[in-house]
């Protein structure tokens, strides 16, 4: 180890012992936890939301996947072990629409509906991931993937009756979460310019962080910001004209011609050859995107660029109206907005709520407040005296019709096992659906293989204190050229019990979103090639460069890397978006036609298809509806 490592803390036992399937592992050796039997789950001591290294798709979840897509499983796989169990409803997937549709199914036919799920991770709730830490004496908790409940659109009926049924009043927000607290310490939003991107390294406050008490006009903020960035002076000039001027840059053209031609360029493009700014105001929002849709200006339209309130518009009188081919969370929507609830764990609550409604046993507790600092007893979830159970580290390989059944064929631990349903909901990724259902039309398997998953990384990193944040004024960072996007300290909500930092003195959670674009390339490509590169990165790299990062942002204000982190995890997701279509990629969003989800989703014989990949749209409500839809169609089939 070199010096610059021992300086930023490579060296340093970050982690208590956590454990799994009864053995004890710190943070370096859950970074290889091999693959673990689904009986494992009722071993004492299991329990995932505590372990901390490379997380999300952690190893022994995918190996066998891609095996099956690299046409090289069956040949060695061995004859299947048929378990002998038969289930009313079989459910691939544990994440939230695999959930959903144990749910809903089990309320149209009857509490003793028998209904297995099977989930190839080692905990249920898909991108609903739980963070827990305990290094600093008490519990905190981290989102590692689905972060609240919210979309650009109104949820629908049977998407909010569920969020009502599950207990949550989403009307509460606003009493759980101290929204005054950064904002009276003197914190705000704030840039970090790396020097590679750059020149220098240098942190920036926001001119967002300007709240109007100040005295400032706008202008005069963004002069001030663009003075203190290391940008050349002919860039500054560009940033504030950018931000600040009324001008029409298509001229002549009615707001619809304007939205038109938006539509089919993109953001990058707008701002280097329309408006012809500095490359390096470019440079400085490229990465705006990121949080929507996993790529940066390059592949995202100037009209969703309008709609998501990018700067460059003001005085172009696009007036309010939608264009065709912008993306729904582009375009505005009130009721959408007012509707919004964030848990400390992000939306596996929600998974932890219908986990407690399938499987009371499984989670103590009555209320979607003290649901949040329940500990899940895995142990209940697999039981045969249960009518609904939920089996871990199981990958399903096969599913096929067989006349008046379905027979799944899943592996665990090396070994094939089979059940026998009457019905099946896949509520799994699409992309992996044709390799497991290899019976299903060509065209819908070419429509389900064009479901290409955003590749990201959710990391969280539990500190001592937050005193570096304080002292430089700033609760949320945005670096444009970084290897992680953003960070910010976590969310101050108090519920059910859980209390959130409130001093900088006390230890806290920091968020940090990464996502792993390939600019110049088609999005489609960019995520391609985004999720080989997770799945070849280690969590030594990341690790390093979370260090790295947080020091050269944060050292200025105490930050020492090596003495104030107490713990990472990296939630890992080379799959995680669903795919959204793309005015400037998917001729059929701009112009009209069949969109692929709807040939994706179509059921099969007394196969149905779910998940948010359904509908096209990254989205908690879309895996609910998904959900609905698939468990109707098999309940009312013709």
């Amino acid at each position: 180890m070199n010096a610059e490592d021992r300086k930023l803390g490579m060296g340093r036992k970050i982690g208590r012992r956590d454990f799994l399937n009864g053995i004890a592992v710190s943070i370096g050796a859950s970074l290889c936890i091999p693959a673990i039997s689904s009986a494992a789950q009722v071993d004492a001591g299991y329990y995932p939301p505590v372990l901390t290294g490379l997380r999300g798709s952690h190893e022994g979840a995918f190996e066998v996947a891609h095996r099956l897509r690299d046409h090289d499983f069956w040949a060695k796989a061995g004859a299947p072990e048929d378990t002998g169990e038969e289930y009313d409803l079989v459910v691939v997937g544990g994440g939230i629409s695999g959930l959903s549709a144990a749910h809903f199914y089990r309320k149209q036919v009857g509490k003793n509906a028998r209904i297995l799920i099977i989930e190839n991770h080692d905990d249920f709730g898909g991108h609903a991931k739980r963070n827990e830490f305990h290094q600093t004496g008490r519990m905190q908790l981290g989102f590692g993937g689905t972060y609240a409940i919210e979309s650009p659109a109104p949820y629908s009926r049977v998407a909010k009756g569920l969020i009502q049924e599950l207990g949550i009043d989403v009307s509460s927000w606003k009493k759980v979460l101290d929204s005054k607290l950064y904002p009276s310490l003197g914190l705000g939003p704030a840039v970090f310019f790396d020097k590679e991107t750059f020149g220098s390294d240098r942190l920036v406050r926001s001119p967002e962080s300007n709240d109007g008490d100040s005295g400032e006009t706008a202008t005069v903020t963004w002069k001030h910001f663009a003075g203190q960035a290391p940008l050349s002076e002919t860039a500054r000039r560009d940033l504030v004209r950018l931000n600040q001027d009324m001008k029409d840059y298509l001229p002549g053209l009615t707001a619809s011609e304007k939205k038109a031609r938006l539509a089919r360029v993109s953001y990058a493009t707008f701002l280097r050859e329309i408006v012809g700014v500095d490359p390096s105001v470019v440079s400085m929002l490229q990465a705006r995107p990121h949080p929507w849709f996993g790529v940066g200006i390059d592949a995202v339209s100037a009209q969703d660029g309008w709609g998501l309130g990018y700067p460059g518009f003001a005085g172009m009188n696009l007036g309010k109206s939608p264009g065709p081919g912008m993306n729904r969370d582009a375009i505005p929507n009130e009721e959408a907005e007012n509707y919004f609830f964030h848990f400390p764990d992000g939306n596996a609550s929600i998974a932890r709520l219908l986990v407690r409604k399938l499987i009371p046993a499984a989670i103590p507790g009555v209320s979607a407040s003290d649901v949040v600092t329940s500990r899940a007893d895995y142990a209940r979830l697999d039981e045969a005296k249960s009518p609904v159970r939920i089996r871990l580290n199981s990958t399903a390989v096969k599913v096929e019709n067989a006349g008046d059944h379905v027979v799944a064929t899943y592996s665990t631990d090396g070994k094939l096992k089979t059940v026998r349903a009457s019905n099946c909901v896949l509520a799994c990724w699409h992309a992996v659906i044709p390799y497991i259902c290899d019976s299903l039309p060509v065209k819908q398997k070419q429509a389900l293989a064009s479901a290409a998953k955003v590749p990201l990384v959710y990391t969280n990193v539990a500190i001592r204190n937050w005193r570096a944040f304080k002292k430089l004024g700033v609760s949320s960072v945005y670096a444009p050229g970084g290897f992680h996007s953003s960070m910010n300290i976590d969310l101050p909500v108090r519920i059910g019990g859980y209390e959130c930092s409130r001093q900088p003195d006390e230890p806290i959670v920091v968020h940090m979103q990464r996502v792993p674009c390939h600019p110049g390339l088609p999005a489609r490509e960019q995520h391609k090639f985004g999720r080989i590169e997770l799945f070849g990165t280690s969590f030594e790299t990341f690790e390093r460069n979370i260090r790295d990062q947080m020091v050269r942002t944060l050292g200025p204000g105490g930050f020492d890397p090596a003495r104030d982190i107490a713990a990472i995890t990296v939630n890992r997701w080379p799959h995680g978006y669903a795919y959204e279509y793309n005015s400037l990629w998917d001729k059929f969003w701009l112009e009209g036609g069949q969109q692929p989800c709807e040939v994706a989703r179509q059921p099969f014989g007394r196969i149905a298809i779910a998940n948010s990949d359904a509908a096209a749209y990254a989205y908690t409500d879309a895996a609910i509806d998904q959900a609905h839809r698939a468990v109707n169609e098999l309940l009312h089939r013709s």
